[in-house]
């Protein structure tokens, strides 16, 4: 290791430009020092010439005075300090060195709060005690600085003397950072603000703008994957998101719902993978896999599943924000994707289940999110391929005979240690649409439906049946009827009541 240094000047890292140029620390100066195989983190650290400090979204610039020294410890230091924690880059360090070299660099300053740290993180990582006594004295450091990323009470390690406050297990935990965006949305409180709105519509329409929306997240979910069902599937679907909450997560439940999702099963092989997996095309000539998103590997699927669910408790028993547990469990999930079938749509049941279970969401009103990302179905992709994209460089994999992949290299920990930060902006994002836009206009077109129904009732005496037909016909047509729907559903109607129920209908649902 004492040939490692770590001061590489660069105005250009792995293809991404630095804003200026600059002198690497933390994170990057590590990664390019031991060669780690791991994505760069979202922002990297770059020592600045100038006496200015500024971030941009893909890099944090320092002033000289910042430059840590050129060994490995104190760029440790300096990634905790001002980067956070990268769980991933430490796994991979950590498989670079020795125990000896550990404990060299621990015993740089044996009571400092950021040697425990990284004491106490080879121990958690790899379920494995160094020889080195129990430290005796020193005030507890909680582990995650949480003026930098999202974290839970924690529990204390006296060993170490810290507060272990990651948001997971060893086995699973993604991180988040603290964001301007997340912040505002934590802040606005949007589970209060729903809440105090869905306590102001009336009973009746409430639970029949519950049941339209719970179809309308339903087939928007089918829809994210290219599907258009049947009104039966998509009930059947729609039933299963209405009692999220209700049955904790397990792989058998994981395992039932795939099997709701997926009505004809002849020609899937359901449960838990037993081959590899892949999100994206085929060679059109030689029907070669082109992946967008290369699966954990089949052999992992199970144990990674295991972990995840075990992670989510946790959280759920925590104090930790619903909506940032439902964007690390959901997508932690789908990035997984353990099942040949289903994952996406299984996927988003898991933000409904969560946000159900930790009372975001009242469980029997649907919270209908699937239709606010199919609002957004760029944002979504984006997101998807944030995390997917970068990690393709690191996947070994060859075609198999059968036109799927075949994972080469340990991929394990790549699925278990990834910034979850994009994910849980864009999905703070789709809840603030779905209380400010989506609910509240499936509620208003239900009052403006009622007082159109009363009008008709009043006026001609129509039956249901035909209110609703003559209702949808004049939305199809911008608030006019058809000439064919004039002579034929509704030929007993005059052109002049005709005229007036289509003012009406403007004045109604058009006119502001």
């Amino acid at each position: 290791m004492k040939d490692k240094h770590f001061l590489i000047k660069t105005d250009i890292f792995h293809g991404r430009s630095a804003p200026e140029e600059g002198i690497l620390a933390g994170y990057g100066a590590v990664i390019e020092a031991f060669a780690l195989s791991v994505p760069l983190p979202t922002r990297l650290a770059l020592i600045s010439a100038k006496k200015r400090l500024y971030n941009n979204e893909q890099w944090q610039v320092f002033p000289s005075s910042y430059k840590p020294e050129d060994t490995l410890y104190k760029q440790l230091v300096f990634a905790l300090k001002y980067e956070g924690i990268n769980l991933l880059v430490f796994k991979e360090l950590f498989k670079k060195l020795t125990k000896k070299e550990i404990k060299e660099i621990l015993a740089q300053e044996p009571l400092g709060q950021y040697s425990r740290k990284i004491w106490f993180l080879f121990e958690w990582l790899f379920n494995e005690k160094l020889n080195i006594s129990d430290l005796d004295r020193g005030n507890p450091v909680r582990l995650v600085d949480e003026k930098l990323q999202y974290a839970v009470q924690g529990e204390s390690s006296s060993r170490h003397r810290i507060i272990n406050n990651l948001p997971g297990t060893p086995g699973f935990c993604p991180l988040i950072f603290k964001t301007e965006k997340l912040e505002a949305h934590i802040n606005a409180n949007l589970s209060d603000k729903k809440n105090d709105y869905l306590k102001s519509i009336n009973k009746d329409i409430l639970q029949r703008a519950s049941a339209f929306l719970l179809l309308k997240d339903s087939r928007a979910s089918f829809t994210i994957e290219g599907e258009n069902p049947g009104n039966n599937r998509a009930m059947r679907w729609g039933k299963a998101i209405g009692q999220a909450g209700s049955k904790p997560l397990s792989k058998e439940e994981l395992i039932r719902l795939q099997q709701v999702v997926i009505e004809n099963s002849r020609f899937t092989t359901m449960g838990f993978r037993k081959e590899g997996g892949f999100v994206g095309e085929h060679d059109r000539t030689s029907g070669e896999p082109i992946p967008d998103h290369i699966s954990a590997k089949w052999q992992d699927v199970e144990r990674l599943t295991e972990d995840l669910i075990t992670s989510g408790k946790v959280l759920e028993d925590s104090v930790f924000n619903a909506v940032l547990t439902a964007a690390i469990i959901a997508f932690g999930f789908v990035f997984i994707h353990p099942f040949v079938d289903g994952n996406g749509r299984i996927h988003r049941y898991i933000i409904h289940h969560i946000l159900a279970k930790m009372n975001f969401a009242q469980q029997g009103v649907i919270f209908p999110v699937s239709a606010s990302i199919l609002d957004h179905i760029d944002d979504y992709r984006k997101v998807l391929e944030s995390y997917s994209q970068p990690l393709l460089e690191f996947i070994e994999w060859k075609s198999t005979a059968d036109n799927n992949v075949e994972v080469l290299n340990e991929t394990i920990d790549y699925y278990r240690y990834f910034d979850a930060t994009r994910q849980a902006e864009f999905l703070y994002d789709c809840v603030e649409d779905t209380i400010e836009n989506i609910i509240p206009d499936e509620v208003n077109y239900l009052y403006k439906y009622d007082e159109m129904k009363r009008y008709l009732d009043n006026t001609f005496e129509m039956p249901d049946k035909m209110v609703a037909l003559i209702v949808r016909f004049l939305e199809q047509n911008s608030g006019t009827l058809s000439k064919r729907a004039k002579s034929k559903e509704f030929e007993a109607l005059k052109e002049d009541e005709i005229k007036d129920i289509e003012n009406k209908y403007q004045e109604i649902f058009i006119e502001e």
